[in-house]
């Protein structure tokens, strides 16, 4: 992973944070975006102790995909291009289906899907001129059902791997792999829409096979793997990573 240079949106998140240290640590340059003040300054704090030169922080709107189109390009052009994308920036609202207006739904999708989008679409060309290339989409658990009031979460989430198919099987001849993570309930911000959380943990250690919560070193381990050289032959997949919850 020496050399390379990953973008990876919600990078300073609950789930961000590792992966975005590891893959610092493993030699990778790391496009962080978020726009959540207060994690970017930690996540630049932890990235101090490795080197912040391979951290470079963009705190553009995601639901601009206009000003991030233009923002890509830039980095892109300074940076010289972009091996390995890490779609996992999402919104999770959390309602009754009726209480969602269409403009909710597709506010949803423009952050937790069309961003991932514009991202390929930014990134690919240059992925296609050097024959390489990782893309790496982050479902959820949520797409197997069992999760109500998450319907334009679960419906984003979805699209991640009709999208990850499609583009295995498209981008494919030039090098590029494209793959799908599910993961399943991690202790993130997230959980704060969980009215009982102790409840909540007890439900997640019951369904699990694996009695203990998973950890952000969980994700960061596994994106570090789709994104290496040793994953070259696996392309098109959702890997489940769940403690055993959801099993397929």
């Amino acid at each position: 992973m020496i050399g390379r240079t990953i973008l990876y949106t919600g990078a300073a998140g609950g789930l961000g944070l590792d992966t975005t240290l590891l893959l610092m640590r493993r030699g990778a340059t790391v496009v962080a975006v978020d726009n959540d003040s207060a994690k970017v300054a930690r996540l630049r704090a932890a990235a101090k102790a490795i080197d912040t030169g391979r951290l470079v922080v963009s705190t553009i709107d995601l639901s601009d995909l206009t000003a991030f189109r233009t923002e890509l390009d830039r980095l892109i052009g300074e940076l010289g291009g972009i091996d390995v994308v890490v779609n996992n920036a999402a919104i999770y609202p959390s309602k009754p289906f009726e209480g969602y207006s269409i403009e909710d739904h597709q506010r949803v999708q423009r952050i937790n899907v069309d961003a991932g989008i514009v991202a390929v679409q930014a990134a690919l060309p240059g992925m296609r001129a050097r024959g390489f290339g990782r893309i790496l989409n982050i479902s959820s658990i949520t797409v197997s059902g069992g999760w109500a009031n998450l319907s334009p979460y679960v419906a984003s989430k979805g699209a991640l791997i009709g999208l990850t198919r499609a583009w295995a099987r498209e981008f494919g001849p030039y090098g590029v792999t494209v793959n799908a993570i599910a993961p399943g309930a991690f202790p993130t911000d997230a959980e704060a829409i969980h009215p009982d959380p102790d409840g909540y943990n007890r439900m997640v250690l019951d369904a699990q096979s694996i009695k203990r919560r998973g950890t952000a070193a969980d994700i960061a381990a596994t994106i570090a793997f789709f994104a290496s050289d040793e994953a070259s032959f696996i392309t098109g997949q959702t890997l489940h990573v769940n403690g055993g919850w959801v099993m397929a």
